[in-house]
């Protein structure tokens, strides 16, 4: 027994080795510096020292845990309800109204169109005519100036630049 002896994951020499300690005393085993991992398996050990993600890989329990797998409790999933689907109106227009909206020919409802162009030009024009002139209109002799900045106004003064 010259050797060291392997317990665990230390080696602990003979006594006779230790040459300050007195005969009383047992030799302790080095504290190491670190905490100390303890394995089932050496397979356990492996991925450990490889720094494999324990969430990943699927037979560790922290996977099974974040999976809910194996869980008692859970025997049956619980039924999503369908969503009943029913119509209503909107717009504030009601659902009879809708249905008329719908049920009315493309050409019907193109001269209804027509009809409400036609009916909003005489609207405008008969306002117009109530003032006298027509809005929107400048008179005759004047043009319409160029519309200019106030940057531009503040670069013509005459003050030169750079």
């Amino acid at each position: 027994m010259l050797g060291p002896l392997l317990t665990g994951r230390y080696s602990i020499p003979p006594l006779r080795l230790y040459v300050n300690l007195k005969p009383s005393t047992p030799p302790s085993p080095p504290k190491p510096a670190t905490q100390i991992f303890r394995f089932a398996k050496p397979k356990h050990e492996s991925m450990f020292k490889q720094r494999k993600n324990p969430r990943v890989i699927a037979w560790t329990q922290v996977y099974r845990r974040q999976h809910r797998k194996g869980v008692a409790d859970q025997v049956q999933k619980k039924k999503s309800r369908k969503t009943v689907k029913s119509q209503r109106g909107y717009a504030g227009m009601s659902l009879t109204d809708l249905a008329a909206k719908k049920a009315e020919s493309p050409a019907a409802r193109l001269e209804a169109r027509q009809a409400a162009i036609n009916k909003a030009k005489l609207e405008k024009k008969a306002t117009a005519t109530k003032d006298g002139k027509p809005k929107g209109t400048r008179p005759a002799g004047q043009a319409s100036a160029p519309k200019v900045s106030k940057q531009q106004m503040k670069n013509t003064s005459g003050k030169g630049g750079r």
